[in-house]
């Protein structure tokens, strides 16, 4: 743009738009595409995640407050977002449970949901799973409606809508306009942005705030019936042809106020609206609604949540225990894998475990875990980066929408995984410690278990950790990839530590797998006092070869926790911090 001569640091994508939106009233936003329909809505509902707004918004008369607003306010949004694994009823459950405030109780909430489903004509697919749109599970339709009941269980004083009929059917967007008239006829605040609507649909609207491209208003006001007002406003403009009969007054509206035909008729939309009387009346409007009402207050809550920061713990974890049981592709494959390596290694290294007569003999077991480490953890890494990437993009609206902070939705992510990888190593653990042969003491199963446990738990964590740090999951296996290759290359296994070049070693300390291995290593062998044929023990073997020390084995193990605990809080700082959406 500046090659075109433009002079301006920034570019103004919304001049001087002023309005007022009330309860009980419709209200359509239009303009050709680009004019800023969507750009004005999301400022109004404080969406935005860049660039930079001017200019006053109140409420009731008093200026807004982002955290006070999300409170009071819903958006649907133009993409359906929601959970994938949860039926419609559930996300009505978790929107109303964070949302609605701590005084209502839960006899209340529940038949508030019942009523919102009867309003949006969602009643009869309560047990239906949501799915991803496109692939499985509700029509595009039905996640509209799902979008917009997930706003008003919320109880909401204003609801925006971004095109809530766009990639609809007539049918299917007569019924969602149904819905939306529904909601305003109960005294609320709607705001839709829409574009090329039928005449029906239309006909729906109360008021309309046209746009024209750059960004300035050229109509605002009532539309009337079969839309007389607007029409009657525009036709007595010279050089604007008449509405034939029939014809959709949205498309002509749109057709007579186009860039090529202010051109064509040589006059310019804004100034004949800022000098018309249209104009006068909306600054009164404007100006009378700017004063708060004498003897109200401005809108003050003592918390910026809803609901305390244990509940909204508690709700995130609900949800994302249902959305792990009903996923089957991710957490039985998961045990299926599980099981299939287990079995593959059990029947590779047969009793290898009991076979104590070489330095080979040693090495073949210290094998057999390294392998399970590696083929285990990087399928876990893999498996879990599309869940997260998926649950993020619905952590973003629930988070703008005021359900709750980054900590219990990381929390919930985090304590999903831990009875899961809970089975996954006893399945494991299991098959290949009998099969394998180790030495059947309590005390070493248990640390066997204990760093297979810890070491897929990591490794899930890890994978989580790069999806959080990078913008999409693609990014995130290409990153992941990268260290497991130097993960796998400082080990300790292809080359042990005590050969490792002195300016190097420090990347065997910070390497996971190295920790791992070395608490398996030694708390298997770190005791044994079985002779090789050279006369030397296998204690002092795994000792002078590999540094590996019992005694060591529980600072090791609490190294090996701390790894755990390390990625997960940066996964939860990562979603706190980094946001990839950008509006």
């Amino acid at each position: 743009m500046k090659a075109q001569g433009i002079s301006e640091e920034r570019l103004e994508l919304l001049k001087g738009v002023s309005g007022a939106f009330r309860p009980g009233v419709l209200t359509a936003l239009m303009g050709v595409s680009g004019a800023g329909k969507t750009t004005l809505m999301d400022v109004l509902a404080g969406r935005k995640t860049g660039g930079y707004v001017e200019g006053t918004i109140k409420i009731s008369g008093y200026p807004k407050k982002q955290e006070t607003f999300a409170r009071i306010s819903g958006y649907c949004e133009q993409t359906d977002i929601h959970s994938p694994h949860v039926t419609v009823y559930e996300s009505l459950v978790f929107s109303a449970w964070l949302r609605l405030p701590p005084e209502v109780n839960s006899e209340t909430r529940m038949m508030f949901i019942e009523e919102v489903m009867e309003l949006v004509e969602l009643s009869s697919l309560r047990d239906a799973l949501v799915g991803l749109p496109g692939v499985n599970g509700l029509s595009t339709e039905q996640r509209k409606r799902l979008t917009i009941a997930v706003e008003l269980v919320a109880n909401p004083s204003i609801i925006f809508m971004d095109e809530p009929t766009s990639g609809l059917d007539a049918r299917a967007a007569a019924i969602v306009m149904r819905t939306v008239r529904n909601t305003v006829d109960t005294g609320r605040t709607v705001v839709c942005t829409i574009h090329q609507p039928s005449i029906d649909i239309f006909d729906a609207f109360d008021e309309l705030l046209l746009l024209k491209r750059g960004g300035e208003e050229i109509y605002v006001g009532p539309l009337g019936r079969h839309s007389c007002h607007l029409i009657k406003y525009f036709e007595e403009i010279n050089g604007i042809p008449k509405i034939k009969d029939g014809y959709n007054p949205a498309t002509w509206m749109l057709e007579v106020t186009s860039g090529a035909q202010e051109e064509a008729i040589g006059v310019n939309f804004t100034n004949i609206y800022k000098n018309s009387e249209l104009y006068r009346r909306n600054k009164a409007l404007v100006k009378e609604l700017s004063n708060p009402a004498p003897g109200s207050k401005g809108l003050y809550f003592q918390t910026r949540y809803s609901q305390s920061l244990l509940t909204q713990c508690i709700a995130c974890l609900w949800k994302q225990y249902w959305s792990y049981w009903r996923n089957p592709p991710y957490t039985a494959v998961r045990f299926l894998f599980t099981t299939f390596i287990a079995l593959m290694f059990g029947t590779i290294f047969w009793d290898l475990g009991s076979k104590r007569t070489r330095r080979q003999d040693v090495f073949n077991s210290m094998g057999s875990m390294y392998a399970a480490v590696l083929f285990i953890g990087f399928q876990n890494a893999a498996s879990v980066q599309p869940v997260v990437a998926v649950e993020r993009t619905v952590f973003y609206r629930e988070r703008a929408a005021g359900m709750y902070s980054a900590l219990p939705y990381a929390f919930g992510q985090v304590v999903i995984e831990l009875p899961y990888i809970l089975v996954q190593t006893v399945i494991y653990g299991i098959i290949v410690y009998a099969m394998i042969g180790f030495e059947w003491t309590s005390h070493k199963f248990f640390w066997y278990l204990f760093f297979m446990y810890f070491t897929f738990l990591y490794f899930t964590f890890y994978g989580m950790m790069t999806v959080a740090v990078t913008p999409d999951h693609n990014i995130a296996g290409i990153i992941s990839s990268a260290f497991f290759a130097l993960w796998n290359l400082f080990s300790g296994f292809i080359i042990p530590r005590t050969k490792i070049p002195v300016w190097w070693r420090w990347y065997y300390w910070v390497c996971p797998i190295s920790w791992s291995l070395y608490g398996l290593i030694a708390s298997q062998y770190g005791d044994v006092q079985d002779k090789f044929g050279s006369g030397e023990t296998v204690q002092h073997f795994v000792r002078n070869y590999f540094d590996f020390r019992e005694e060591f084995v529980g600072v090791v193990a609490i190294v090996v926790v701390g790894i755990c605990v390390l990625f997960g809080f940066i996964f939860a700082f990562s979603i706190k911090a980094f946001n990839f959406q950008k509006r």
